[in-house]
């Protein structure tokens, strides 16, 4: 299977799997990165532990502190106790939510870090025709890269179509 066809299964998986955490599942906050796909991760109890990104998510999906994933735990792990299974976006929450599911613990966070997501990153260029915000199309974008937008301001289309205001 090549590269690009599993960055689109894990990309599908991502978008359209919304499954309920089983019985040894939790869900968890990433506090930093430590490198060699390796996160540092608090529970709801307030637990730190390190664990593991899989191999499926690397380098096709990027995660950033303050992030909520669910994960296994290893039983043979003493550093790395865990592996991530699934990385939860704003629409896994609301479902969690919805199900009451989503630990109370988390709830204070999650409310912190959604105004300031929605009053400076609101733009227009995020909603579609209905007026509603999607996060889709910047959901695997590398956030390291600029995203660059090219507007055409009234001057320059009417020079670009011949006419001007000034006559021979």
């Amino acid at each position: 299977m090549s590269a690009t066809t599993k960055k689109k299964h894990v990309e599908r998986e991502l978008a359209e799997d919304y499954c309920l955490p089983k019985d040894q599942e939790s869900i968890v906050q990433l506090i930093k990165p430590r490198g060699n796909n390796l996160h540092q991760v608090k529970t709801a109890d307030g637990e730190e532990f390190l664990v593991s990104m899989p191999h499926k998510f690397r380098k096709h999906v990027w995660i950033k502190r303050g992030d909520f994933v669910v994960i296994e735990p290893i039983p043979e792990g003493n550093k790395v106790k865990a592996e991530i299974v699934r990385i939860l976006m704003h629409d896994h929450i609301l479902h969690l939510k919805e199900n009451k599911l989503w630990p109370k613990e988390f709830e204070y966070e999650k409310e912190v870090a959604d105004p300031e997501q929605k009053n400076e990153g609101h733009t227009q260029e995020n909603e579609d025709e209905s007026g509603e915000s999607s996060d889709d199309e910047h959901l695997f974008e590398n956030p390291n890269r600029k995203r660059v937008v090219y507007e055409e301001t009234e001057s320059e289309s009417e020079e670009s179509d011949g006419t001007s205001d000034t006559e021979d």
